[in-house]
């Protein structure tokens, strides 16, 4: 596929964090902090649906869980389906269309793109070779609003721009 720039070409890219789903954050945490995660933020989404905290692990490393609060979600439907255990990992990129269209140009099928308080989101089907349903997220420069750098990106820079 080709764009105004020529074929399409994947934007610098980068692992933010691995997405696990559980039944009970604080029940996860036990674990996480046995492991020696800090946690950084959590929230529950303005709907009430679920909540979601971060944690970072050494220099780098960066974890987050999920968990349904209320009702049905698609977290409950995962979790009866599968369990707690990876549910996404998520990718910054410095372009999340751009990325989309290098994805689909290589055959990929995409997903969910939707515009968030603090970041653009699109989905790569878990229905590729790997099984693994991959977030991909550029954040937005009001982003940093939630906290210190240091805890929002990995080693507390956002990924650079190509």
């Amino acid at each position: 596929m080709e764009t105004e720039r020529g074929p399409a070409r994947m934007p610098p890219v980068r692992v933010d964090h691995v997405g696990i789903a559980v039944e009970d954050v604080a029940d996860a945490e036990r674990t996480l902090f046995a492991l020696g995660c800090e946690r950084v933020h959590r929230e529950t989404v303005e709907d009430g649906s679920f909540e979601w905290a971060t944690y970072v692990l050494g220099d780098a490393s960066r974890l987050e869980c999920i968990a349904p609060v209320e009702g049905e979600s698609f977290l409950t439907a995962f979790l009866d389906d599968h369990g707690p255990g990876l549910h996404h990992v998520t990718l910054e990129v410095v372009d999340v269309y751009a990325a989309v269209v290098a994805l689909e140009a290589a055959g990929e099928r995409v997903v969910g793109y939707s515009v968030e308080d603090g970041w653009t989101e699109a989905f790569v089907s878990p229905q590729n070779p790997t099984g693994v349903l991959f977030q991909l997220m550029e954040y937005h420069d009001d982003y940093g609003d939630r906290g210190p750098d240091d805890a929002l990106f990995v080693r507390g820079e956002r990924l650079d721009s190509y």
